[in-house]
């Protein structure tokens, strides 16, 4: 059981970035940001970054530090690129961005993925981890497996995760 007062700490309002790496679909066609900034909202939250990026380390890179170190942003959701095809760099784009990775985040979500999906589960990188009192997260872009990750284990837990990375020693 969380301490109350760690919940308290907690923002009730998180402000996320939404980034999509692929090199497949157009901001019109994303399914799989849209379904994230909906999902967001839906949770009573505010999307004020969008973006799209092609599945390449640099670009990556550059659009989650911009996120990653706006003031308008608490949380970094990027779908795409978490796969093992030769295309999927997301991982390694932003691995040295974060101060600390959460592997629990990962585990966790494999976990919930082989319940609905099977051994195929294996096959994601998925991810997390702080910076700088931030959240980031690195998701798959099926829409479903997004689904289960913010309902499962983001959105009930995000406030937390930044009250904790927020406070002072």
């Amino acid at each position: 059981m969380i301490d109350d007062a760690h919940r308290r700490a907690a923002p009730g309002t998180v402000r996320f970035a939404v980034i999509t790496a692929t090199d497949s679909r157009d901001l019109e066609h994303d399914l799989g940001g849209a379904r994230l900034v909906e999902l967001a909202r839906d949770g009573g939250h505010e999307v004020t970054r969008r973006a799209l990026v092609p599945d390449d380390r640099d670009r990556i890179a550059e659009e989650v530090e911009a996120a990653l170190s706006a003031d308008d942003v608490d949380c970094v959701l990027v779908t795409g690129g978490t796969g093992v095809a030769p295309r999927d760099l997301t991982v390694e784009a932003v691995d040295n961005l974060l101060a600390k990775e959460l592997p629990g985040f990962g585990e966790l979500f494999r976990a919930l993925s082989y319940a609905e999906i099977g051994p195929a589960a294996m096959l994601s990188r998925a991810t997390a981890g702080v910076r700088s009192g931030k959240a980031l997260f690195l998701l798959p872009g099926s829409p479903r497996a997004l689904e289960l990750a913010m309902a499962k284990l983001i959105l009930p837990e995000i406030g937390h995760l930044l009250g904790q990375a927020r406070r002072e020693r």
